[in-house]
């Protein structure tokens, strides 16, 4: 049998699950599993539903290799569980198949190149970031709350109580009271 994976990291990225799922379906995929989490989350449970679904001689297929996995541990660990039921993993966009030993292979140096990659990349920002603040150029985002100030201070002084205040603005009640201690203390 052919099942079928597709991740997005944030519900924000519709189109991009519609595009996996589409891809996969025109497959004839023989069931197909999506989810709208990151990658970093510790529980992917439709990830661990398509694995334990998987029998022997069956193919897990992906879009992309990052749609499984985060990292080379992350692949291998995967992977043993599939190969420990005698399936295989199949990533459309690399044309691999780990069924043979060749595809074995290339997708561990894939997994790797991968992670590889990605470790650049937030090194790269990291520098990034480092210049931009010894340049006076970078302050990181305003905390969420930091931008209902305005909104918290003209609630309150419209006679809004903390909980209406909370109600209103979505900001929890610590913040609440922070914000109205600092905004005192500034004058």
């Amino acid at each position: 049998m052919k099942i079928a994976y597709a991740r997005t990291s944030t519900v924000e990225q519709v189109a991009g699950l519609e595009a996996q799922e589409r891809d996969l379906r025109a497959l004839n995929v023989d069931k197909l599993f999506t989810e709208r989490i990151s990658s970093k989350a510790i529980h992917r449970p439709q990830l661990e539903a398509a694995i334990d679904y998987l029998r022997e001689g069956d193919v897990l297929i992906v879009t992309k290799l990052d749609r499984l996995a985060r990292s080379v541990e992350d692949f291998v660990k995967i992977n043993r569980r599939v190969m420990d039921k005698g399936a295989s993993i199949q990533v459309l966009a690399l044309n691999l198949d780990t069924s043979t030993a060749s595809g074995k292979l290339t997708m561990n140096m894939f997994v790797a190149i991968a992670e590889f990659e990605r470790d650049l990349m937030l090194e790269r920002q990291r520098e990034g970031i480092a210049t931009a603040k010894s340049e006076g150029k970078f302050k990181g985002r305003v905390p969420t709350a930091a931008r209902q100030i305005d909104k918290i201070k003209e609630l309150k002084a419209a006679g809004k109580s903390v909980p209406e205040i909370m109600a209103e603005t979505g900001v929890s009640r610590a913040s609440v009271f922070r914000l109205l201690k600092e905004a005192a203390a500034n004058g």
